[in-house]
This record gives C-alpha cells, sequence and structure tokens, in this order.
C-alpha cells in the first residue's frame, strides 16, 4: 500500500454491487455505489436498517458471507485496487489498512482473554516486534482510548469492563496496529446516550491525533450530526444524496432525507409527535424499476415509477438522486424542518 497525502483518496468505492445467492433467488443488497473517503475524513452512512449499509463496508475488507459476492464495480484502497485480492493479501490488509469497530464490542472481544493480551496479540501479528514493546503499546492503547489505570486493567477480561468501557477496548484493538481506514458499525447504538456522546467525542480526538480515516455507519442522525464530515443517505442499496453535514442537515434535497430528519427525536419537541415514514422498504430480490422510495414518497411523480433517477449535481459537495431536482419537475414545499422552509425544489 502507497503512502497518501491528507488530499487523496484513502478508499473509493467504484459503482459496486453487492448480492447475495439464497434460495429465493438473488438479493441485490448493495446497488452501483459510489463513495470515497479521505484521510482524517469522518464520513457517516446512514438509513433504515437493511439498506446495505453494512454490507458496503465489509465488502471493502473481504468480510462478506461465502453466499455474497461482488458481482460489479471496484474497491481501491489508497490507490491500489483490491477488488481481486485474494484472502491471503487480506488479510495482511486486515488490521495494517483497515479496522472495523462492531456495535456490540463482547462479539469482538474473547471473554476468557484478559484485553491487554488481545491487544498485544493484535499488534504482533502485523508488526515485528518485542512482546515488551507489544505490552508498551497496549497500555499507551488503552490510555489513548480513555481507560484510567491502564497498567492495572491490562490484565483484566472483558467481563470486568462496563458496556462503555468495552467499547473503548475495542477501539483500542481496531487502532493499535495504526490503520489508515476505520469502519465503525452502530458503534455507539447499544451504549447510552452519555456514554454515546463520550464516545463521539473519542472518535473526533483519534482522528485528531492520528489522521484516521472514518467511515461511520449508523440510523441515528442525532449521533451523526456531531462528528460528520460528510453523509451518505442510502436507501434500498443505493445512495440516494450526499453532502457535506451542513448540506444534508439544512438543505435536504432528497424524499428519503427529508423523512429521516423529519423523524429525529430532537424535531418531535414541537408538536410531541414522532413522525415516521409510512410503509417498508422494497424487497432487493426484485428492486422496482423506479426509484425505490417511489412507494413511499408524498411527492413522487409518474418518471418515478418508471425510471430510476440519476444523481443530480446540487453544489460541488451536494448530489441527489430524484425526479424533483430535474428542471422539468414541479417546484415542491418541502416540509419545515429545524424551523426553517424552503421553497426549492
Amino acid at each position: 500500500m502507497t503512502n497518501t497525502s491528507a488530499d487523496e483518496e484513502l478508499l473509493e468505492f467504484q459503482n459496486i454491487s453487492v448480492s447475495f445467492d439464497t434460495p429465493q433467488g438473488e438479493v441485490q443488497a448493495v446497488r452501483d455505489v459510489s463513495l470515497s473517503l479521505k484521510k482524517g475524513e469522518i464520513l457517516c452512512v446512514v438509513g433504515e436498517s437493511g439498506c446495505g449499509k453494512t454490507v458496503l463496508c465489509k465488502s471493502a475488507m473481504k468480510l462478506l458471507p461465502k453466499n455474497a459476492s461482488i458481482k460489479s464495480g471496484r474497491v481501491i484502497v489508497c490507490g491500489e485496487d483490491i477488488t481481486d485480492f485474494k484472502e491471503k493479501k487480506m488479510r495482511k490488509l486486515r488490521g495494517s489498512v483497515f479496522s472495523m469497530v462492531f456495535q456490540d464490542p463482547m462479539t469482538t472481544l474473547n471473554p476468557t482473554i484478559p484485553i491487554g493480551k488481545q491487544i498485544t496479540e493484535a499488534i504482533k501479528k502485523h508488526e515485528k516486534i518485542s512482546s515488551d514493546e507489544a505490552r508498551a503499546r497496549a497500555v499507551e492503547m488503552l490510555d489513548m482510548v480513555g481507560i484510567s489505570d491502564a497498567q492495572k486493567r491490562f490484565g483484566l477480561q472483558p467481563h470486568f469492563f462496563s458496556g462503555g468501557m468495552r467499547q473503548r477496548c475495542v477501539l483500542a484493538v481496531a487502532l493499535a496496529t495504526n490503520p489508515k481506514i476505520l469502519f465503525a458499525d452502530e458503534a455507539t447504538t447499544a451504549l447510552d446516550v452519555t456514554v454515546e456522546e463520550k464516545i463521539l467525542k473519542l472518535l473526533l480526538d483519534i482522528r485528531a491525533r492520528t489522521g484516521v480515516g472514518i467511515v461511520f455507519i449508523s440510523h441515528d442522525l442525532g449521533a451523526v450530526a456531531r462528528i460528520a464530515d460528510r453523509v451518505a443517505v442510502m436507501y434500498a442499496g443505493k445512495v440516494v444524496e450526499i453532502g457535506t453535514a451542513e448540506d444534508i442537515y439544512y438543505d435536504p434535497r432528497h424524499p428519503y432525507t427529508w423523512g429521516l430528519l423529519s423523524s429525529l427525536p430532537a424535531l418531535a419537541a414541537k408538536d410531541k409527535k414522532l413522525k415516521s415514514i409510512p410503509g417498508m422498504p422494497p424487497s432487493l430480490l426484485d428492486p422496482p424499476p423506479g426509484d425505490a422510495f417511489a412507494v413511499r414518497n408524498e411527492y413522487a411523480l409518474a418518471i418515478d415509477y418508471e425510471e430510476m433517477p440519476p444523481m443530480f449535481d446540487i453544489s460541488e459537495t451536494h448530489k441527489a438522486a430524484t425526479w424533483l431536482l430535474d428542471k422539468r419537475a414541479p417546484k415542491v414545499v418541502r416540509p419545515e424542518l429545524y424551523g426553517r422552509r424552503s421553497n426549492d425544489g
């Protein structure tokens, strides 16, 4: 892997499509997705469960189940095409180039092995250093992620730690080998709000210290708003809108994004009611020919049921796939968000 400068891409998904072979047929979990991540950037991928967020990221690390495969597209990591890498090459990249943090730390940590040993094993797997050097690095990592008395807690098993502390330990394991890319898959979802806030601040701090690029996967738009540089909104296996955090939160253009933002509890305070998006996502065994969101979209046009919309450029940083952005579309007043109303389409 080559070194990357601050403005170069660490990770690129180029028109990636991932499918699962099932007894019922082919499930098109990710459909023609293109995304990129720069050094030191936090890219948040949001959407309802089942929209393809986790599958997309696992496809980069080749952690897909046996019945799943990349059907088309390329994965570029630090300028190198790894799409066709076999397992032997991928093992060298996992940990050294990218790591992943999952929602439940107890599915990652071995409950019988002391935390410190789990970190040192990760380090020694990727670097030829002595046990003493690996131990010193492990203690340093525990201290960096906010585990107090790291020396004393080095020899404790995971059950001696709280949920939030276990998630910090998982971060220590993931970061111990100095990866360039960190996938955080619903890493704060199982935590209470106070601990969640600490983990989010920790991610920001780690990004500032190490320059790691972070792909943060979540359905919690409140958490995303606190850390995102850019946000990609996924629906039914496709990216339907992407932009800076400011673009998405203050100038959303896709009706699905409007629905996600309108369902935030923070916005329920005005009328004391939580808003929801009616209906269910479509089956990806047989995706609809047009816009997959059309049947749930009160603003849908006739063409939405017939033809998939392209990505329309709104600005240099902001794109959305909705026919409402076509110059021929009628003007639509979007729902009021954050007390603001826009009259643009």
